[in-house]
C-alpha cells in the first residue's frame, strides 16, 4: 500500500515591495513521503518570491514533466518553471527549453556548491536559466516553521527576504550562481 501525501495548509501574506505585490494566498501543499520540511519550506518560499495570480505548484516531486512551481499563460504556455534542490541537469535543460524562463533554488551547502560543479559548463548554455543558492542556515530554519497549519509572513525588500510565523522569524539569503544571459529574461511576473 502506497504511502499518501501529507496535506499542509498555509496563509501566507506576501509583502513584495521590489514588485509592488501585496496579496494574501491560502495554500495547499502535498508533502511527498519521501519531501523533508526543509524541501517543502523552499517551495514555499519559491512560491512567495514569485507569487503571481497563475502561478502554482506542480508535481516536479514525481513527474519530470511538471515543474515544482511554474506559472503558465492563458494559452498554457509555461513562463516560469522552478525547481528545488539539485536537479538532474537534463532536466533542467528539457525545461529551459519548454519554458521561457528557468529558475533553480539549490541548497544543501557543499552537496549544492558540488552539483553546480559539476554541471556549470552545461547550466551557462542555457540563457533563459537563473540558480540560487540559499545557505543551509536559511533553508534548516525555514523547516523548523513548518506546521500541517501555517501563518506565515514573508516580506521582500532591498534584496532581503524575511519569512515568519508570528513567533520566528527567518531572513533568508539567496547567492545568485548563474544568472539569465541578458536580454533573454522576459519577467513572467510583469
Amino acid at each position: 500500500m502506497a504511502i499518501k501525501a501529507t496535506v499542509f495548509k498555509a496563509n501566507l501574506q506576501i509583502a513584495d515591495m521590489e514588485r509592488h505585490y501585496y496579496q494574501d494566498h491560502a495554500l495547499t501543499l502535498a508533502r511527498h513521503p519521501s519531501e523533508t520540511d526543509e524541501r517543502m519550506m523552499v517551495r514555499l518560499l519559491a512560491f512567495a518570491l514569485h507569487a503571481h495570480e497563475y502561478l502554482e505548484f506542480g508535481q516536479g516531486m514525481t513527474d519530470d514533466d511538471e515543474a515544482d512551481v511554474w506559472q503558465k499563460d492563458l494559452t498554457g504556455a509555461i513562463e516560469l518553471w522552478i525547481d528545488v534542490g539539485i536537479p538532474d541537469e537534463k532536466l533542467i535543460r528539457k525545461a529551459c527549453g519548454r519554458s521561457r524562463q528557468v529558475i533553480v533554488y539549490c541548497y544543501g551547502g557543499r552537496v549544492a556548491d558540488m552539483w553546480f560543479a559539476k554541471d556549470s559548463a552545461q547550466f551557462a548554455r542555457q540563457k533563459n536559466l537563473t540558480i540560487v543558492n540559499l545557505p543551509v542556515e536559511s533553508t534548516q530554519a525555514l523547516a523548523k516553521l513548518a506546521q500541517r497549519t501555517m501563518n506565515l509572513q514573508c516580506t521582500i525588500q532591498d534584496g532581503q527576504v524575511w519569512l515568519s510565523d508570528g513567533n520566528e522569524s527567518v531572513e533568508v539569503e539567496r547567492v545568485v550562481l548563474k544568472a539569465p544571459a541578458t536580454g533573454a529574461i522576459l519577467h513572467a511576473h510583469s
